[in-house]
């Protein structure tokens, strides 16, 4: 599992940001493929924060599936409300890193 604690101040900072953003993942039918895990560390390395739409899962569904894109996709859960979630890797080359977090 991606261990990367984040403090309160922190996660407020990344969903401020994340309000902006368009969901550039979605989460359908489908579900968790290893294209999906390809395409989550192509867009973490160019931005460093994901924004997920689930299509059709229920609470509890959803909860899991998040729980399970953290640990595989080796990011963290930044904020989740509704059918969307908010992913944060930070980068580690400090030159290529986007967001900063004080």
């Amino acid at each position: 599992m991606y261990d990367f604690p984040l403090t309160g101040a922190q996660k407020t900072f990344l969903r401020s940001l994340g309000q902006t953003m368009e969901p550039s993942l979605k989460v359908g039918k489908g579900g968790l493929t290893d294209e999906f895990f390809k395409e989550l560390q192509n867009h973490l390395n160019a931005r460093e924060l994901v924004k997920l739409r689930f299509l059709g899962a229920d609470r509890q569904t959803r909860s899991e599936l998040i729980a399970h894109i953290a640990d595989q996709g080796r990011c963290v859960l930044a904020g989740a409300v509704g059918m969307t979630a908010l992913f944060y890797r930070q980068n580690p080359d400090p030159a290529r890193r986007i967001i900063d977090l004080g």
